[in-house]
């Protein structure tokens, strides 16, 4: 992503977004969360023999112990959400802190999802026979403590705990100072339901109480917590990044664009940027830049402009799209700002192209490398935007709202990474996963 995106995203964050970078925290605190990355490291150790029934009878209990506490969650989110809305935290962000009991369900549900999916612990990548007789396995082995630092969504610390539990790793979480009240009773209930069911309560921990200052220590304890995933806007990713001497797997926040080719079809194309801009909008595979193709704009956008404004979208737009809304529906002059921009919120930068080309150019320019979408009929153009577009995600004919692991069929996940290294995309089991070689002899000695 350009340094130009990042800076100009900063309104977009959460106010309670990074650790503070520079400086090392108190002594007391980074024992303390050295403390607890050791109690992890320990508790993982059950997990390392522990069979798929194991794993996934915990995931089930979590489940019900979520269920279970839902009044106790939800009496402390509320808490939680009369804090941000008083610290005036933007209402995309609300909607990611806010817990009801249809989202504390659907999260129980996440979990029972993850008991029914193959355990990625001990799978063979790739295997043979040398000349020589000695037998080779590269197998999937779990990472061993897994570091979580993200802001104002509890879901995640459920997400990351089920994850983390089926591919047989500890968590250690940052979550926050905005859902602190949230996780803190969440992360309770799953430790009772662990320990109901054998297993150290070690394996989900939090470093909450210590603030900025845990956060920065969690960064830095580097031997003890095997890989950190940072999870939230641009500031707090780039700060983990710049500041971790642990190894980090980077989070993308999401500036997802949809373009409309020429031969769109013109109601395929209005259904998937509404979903894409409405279904929800605080979350990172929401669109926040639509592109039209000149040829599609006089019949398109009118209507499309129509319909954002009937959602409640504010549209920021270049001097055509201006020129092209219908009566009514007003198109706030777009700056370079807004191509950078990840609004969570109902937003749109809005563009009309001349061609292909200057889509891709648009997109190469202000992308973060989530996800984009094209909307055509044209199989040389899909092919081509699929190519020539280096995104973690390219969708045809279908909204951004499916880079999700769980629509994709992994289960849930701890992150999107846009990075090229370990994992892209959806990180679900296999991506919380490394491997190790297993080499079998008969009193093999290299000659």
């Amino acid at each position: 992503m350009s340094t130009l995106a990042h800076e100009t995203q900063t309104h977009a964050t959460s106010r309670t977004a990074a650790p503070a970078p520079g400086g090392a925290p108190a002594a007391d605190v980074e024992d303390a969360v050295r403390a607890v990355a050791r109690r992890a490291k320990v508790a993982s150790r059950a997990l390392a023999t522990a069979n798929r029934a194991t794993k996934d009878a915990a995931l089930e209990a979590l489940a019900d112990a979520l269920v279970a506490a839902t009044d106790e969650i939800v009496a402390a989110n509320a808490v939680d959400l009369d804090r941000g809305r008083a610290s005036g935290l933007p209402d995309g962000l609300l909607d990611r802190l806010a817990l009801t009991p249809a989202r504390i369900a659907g999260i129980a549900d996440a979990l029972r999802e993850l008991a029914g999916l193959p355990d990625p612990v001990g799978e063979v990548v790739r295997g043979q026979t040398l000349p020589n007789g000695l037998r080779l396995r590269q197998v999937r082995v779990p990472m061993g403590v897994v570091g979580m630092i993200y802001e104002a969504r509890p879901n995640v610390t459920v997400d990351a705990a089920g994850l983390a539990l089926k591919s047989g790793n500890a968590v250690v979480l940052r979550g926050g100072s905005a859902a602190a009240g949230s996780n803190r009773v969440i992360v309770s209930v799953l430790g009772r339901a662990l320990e109901a069911v054998g297993l150290p309560a070690d394996l989900v921990q939090s470093v909450d109480e210590h603030g900025r200052p845990g956060g920065v220590a969690l960064m830095r304890a580097r031997g003890l917590v095997d890989v950190l995933v940072p999870r939230g806007g641009a500031d707090l990713i780039q700060t983990v990044v710049r500041e971790s001497t642990v190894p980090v797997i980077e989070t993308g926040v999401g500036n997802c664009h949809v373009y409309v080719d020429a031969s769109a079809d013109e109601a395929m194309a209005l259904e998937i940027l509404l979903n894409s801009k409405t279904q929800r909008v605080g979350v990172c595979n929401a669109a926040e830049t639509l592109l039209v193709h000149a040829d599609a704009a006089p019949t398109f956008l009118p209507t499309a402009l129509a319909a954002l404004a009937e959602a409640g979208v504010v549209v920021h737009g270049d001097a055509e799209t201006e020129r092209l809304a219908p009566e009514g529906v007003e198109v706030r002059p777009a700056t370079d700002e807004d191509w950078a921009t990840e609004y969570l919120a109902l937003e749109i930068a809005v563009r009309v192209v001349p061609d292909l080309d200057a889509a891709l150019d648009h997109v190469r320019t202000w992308t973060s490398g989530h996800t984009e979408a094209i909307v055509t009929r044209d199989l040389p153009s899909s092919e081509r935007f699929v190519a020539e577009l280096d995104s973690a995600a390219i969708m045809v004919n279908a909204s951004t709202r499916f880079t999700d692991g769980g629509q994709l069929g992994l289960g849930a996940e701890i992150g999107i990474s846009t990075q090229k290294l370990h994992a892209r995309g959806p990180m679900g089991l296999a991506e919380l996963t490394t491997t190790k070689w297993v080499v079998h002899g008969d009193g093999h000695v290299r000659p």
